[in-house]
């Protein structure tokens, strides 16, 4: 068996092993209808769909467009909601913060390239004046909007923040293994893929609203573990 066909059978697995987190979950949710008072575990793994994505080589269904987790930082105290709340905005305006999300940043920076919008001051500095985050706004209520409509599911794993963690394991190997940087693309993006128009090569090269292990080779057993850590989650009534 050649390398390529190794990595599709095991975007096969990976897949499947969804589909089961899926049935476990009752179903994937949207931002834009969750709040922080549905029950979320401590500590996690989110998984991003986005409407017209589909998986084209490695079966049929949705294919993933951003993996993420939170508390990869030894004594991090940061719970899963309060990384996806991060994404999702401000429900009161309808607005965020691309300065705390890397994830609004760069779907912000694509609309801007693909509407051909004006907006010079997005994603400078880790902070901005009321003035500047004013002129923002309405980016920032298109972001919310964007990403608030991404089917998602989320993994479970409450384990101690740190580096080593089996989120940050799963992370970095699920990523590394849907990229299709310098790799035979499996399961590309569509032309109208919004990521396409992002200014990050690796976005672009990848697939994936993601910038981080991208380039890296996968360690095939992190399939086990992600199989092992689905299993733990107990079924939706």
């Amino acid at each position: 068996m050649n390398l390529d066909s190794d990595r599709n059978n095991d975007h096969r697995r990976f897949y499947e092993l969804l589909d089961d987190l899926e049935c476990r979950l009752g179903g994937a949710r949207k931002l834009s209808n969750c709040s922080g008072r549905d029950g979320w575990p401590q500590r996690g793994i989110y998984f991003f769909r986005e409407a017209g994505e589909q998986r084209i080589d490695t079966g049929k269904g949705p294919r993933i467009v951003r993996i993420g987790t939170h508390a990869l930082k030894a004594g991090s105290r940061t719970k899963l909601w309060t990384r996806l709340s991060q994404h999702k905005g401000v429900v009161k305006s309808g607005a965020g913060n691309h300065r705390g999300s890397i994830f609004r940043l760069i779907v912000g920076a694509a609309l801007i390239e693909r509407d051909g919008l004006d907006y010079p001051t997005w994603g400078k500095g880790s902070s901005a004046p009321r003035d500047t985050r004013d002129g923002e706004v309405a980016l920032e209520k298109a972001v919310s909007a964007e990403i608030g409509e991404m089917p998602f599911l989320w993994l479970d794993i409450d384990d101690d923040p740190g580096p080593d963690s089996f989120r940050g394991y799963i992370e970095r190997n699920a990523i590394a293994l849907l990229s299709n940087c310098a790799k035979e693309a499996l399961d590309p993006p569509s032309t109208c893929w919004l990521g396409n128009f992002s200014s990050r090569q690796r976005v672009r090269e990848s697939g994936l609203w993601n910038s981080n292990h991208v380039t890296e080779n996968y360690d095939t057993d992190f399939l086990q573990t992600f199989k092992t850590k689905v299993n733990n989650m107990s079924k939706s009534p």
